[in-house]
């Protein structure tokens, strides 16, 4: 993993252009798949299984760039400067909590035959433990980044000797390979919950789920661009 200064600013420049770039797509994937849901034609959009591809092709692109960039600056993604202050007070591990997409599910698709709810139970039951599992996990990893600062303090201080400082270093490392194992799971978790909600909903339920998700995820964009503007003229 990358430390420098210059590899933080490059990576906070580089992965800022390609999610402002990513959320310009994901605009247009809701565009056409509002349009796909607007012609009423089941069988029309059964037939649309190609953009359902591309959508969750965007989704794939985006995770796989995120591991790439984290794998040189795991901290950095605990915390994104390119999200705005509404959106990091949503984060969980680095990304959304995944038990929100069962809301999202409920509020857009509203027939469910008794062999769907059973399977969305499953999962829901599933995602809950390791969601659960994974929050204790970050927890104590909340712990050591907490205790960093006063390790910090005592080696400006002058009062660490060599072996403190290996220490230190060891413990800094130890705590971005937690951090980095922690997003790559809840990364995992995240697509994981999604796959096996598709797995269990047809092409039209499926195109209204895709469709609620990029809905939410742009309004809670907006909304918080709004908020730290209002904030920054305050």
């Amino acid at each position: 993993m990358a430390d420098g200064n210059g590899s933080t600013s490059s990576i906070v420049e580089n992965f800022g252009a390609f999610f402002n770039g990513w959320l310009v797509r994901q605009e247009r994937f809701l565009e056409q798949l509002v349009q796909a849901l607007r012609s009423q034609d089941e069988e029309e959009i059964e037939r649309r299984g190609d953009l359902i591809q591309e959508v969750l092709s965007h989704y794939d692109q985006y995770s796989a760039e995120k591991f790439k960039a984290a794998r040189e600056q795991v901290l950095l993604f605990y915390s994104p400067p390119w999200l705005t202050s509404f959106e990091k007070a949503q984060l969980w591990v680095g990304g959304f909590k995944p038990f929100i997409l069962f809301k999202i599910l409920n509020n857009s698709v509203t027939e469910f035959t008794l062999e769907q709810e059973q399977a969305i139970e499953r999962v829901k039951c599933e995602t809950r433990k390791e969601e659960r599992e994974l929050t204790q996990a970050s927890a104590a990893i909340q712990e050591s980044l907490a205790a960093l600062p006063l390790l910090n303090l005592v080696r400006r201080c002058g009062r660490a000797v060599d072996g403190e400082e290996l220490e230190l270093e060891s413990a800094v490392r130890k705590l971005k390979e937690d951090m980095l194992r922690a997003l790559e799971s809840a990364d995992k978790l995240r697509g994981s919950t999604v796959r096996k909600l598709l797995q269990t909903l047809s092409p039209v339920q499926t195109v209204k789920f895709l469709a609620a998700s990029a809905e939410f995820q742009l309004a809670v964009r907006k909304w918080g661009l709004q908020k730290d503007q209002e904030r920054a003229a305050t």
